[in-house]
């Protein structure tokens, strides 16, 4: 099997050598190792030395020559708008005190859809909007990426959780926040 072994960003890599694309919604966008189904229906093996954030119109190097060129699948999702710019960025704190992988856009931002986060923002005052396109997520302030960076220790698999001031205790309690 042929395998992708070099992640490009746009802009970096000859897109007009493309022999192929892939398609991936967010969660495929960031991977190390797995296999790929490429657009013509052929298969190809992701194999990184470390799992990348691959953005649409990022090219993958196939090893022996070539490039895939990668797109990013419209998937749901919840546009959220407020009121003013200071609505907005309080909705956008809120969301990243859940540590909630959300794009942020030119007046919205976006999320996967979540019942009771969604009753939140309202609650909050936002206006959402159902839409179906490509998630491009932010990503995390410890190099990580937006949504992938999970505390699975601490009972809540992921999921919404807070750390009040005395969560972390003495030297090297943060070290998980830089794996």
């Amino acid at each position: 099997m042929i395998r992708a072994v070099e992640h490009v960003a746009a802009g970096g890599w000859p897109a007009g050598e493309a022999a192929d694309a892939v398609t991936l919604d967010y969660d495929a966008r960031f991977r190390r190792r797995m296999v790929l189904h490429c657009d013509s229906g052929r298969e190809v093996l992701l194999d990184l030395a470390k799992a990348v954030a691959m953005a649409d119109g990022d090219g993958l190097r196939l090893e022996g020559g070539g490039w895939l060129s990668v797109r990013a699948r419209p998937e749901p999702l919840v546009e959220i708008r407020a009121a003013d710019a200071h609505a907005l960025a309080r909705l956008a704190w809120h969301l990243g005190n859940r540590h909630l992988a959300t794009e942020i856009a030119d007046g919205v931002l976006r999320i996967r859809p979540d019942h009771v986060i969604d009753a939140m923002l309202e609650g909050l005052g936002a206006t959402l909007v159902r839409v179906e396109r490509a998630f491009q997520p932010e990503g995390g302030a410890y190099g990580d990426h937006a949504g992938h960076h999970q505390h699975e220790h601490d009972g809540h698999g992921g999921r919404i959780h807070h750390h009040g001031a005395d969560h972390h205790h003495g030297p090297g309690a943060n070290d998980h926040h830089h794996r």
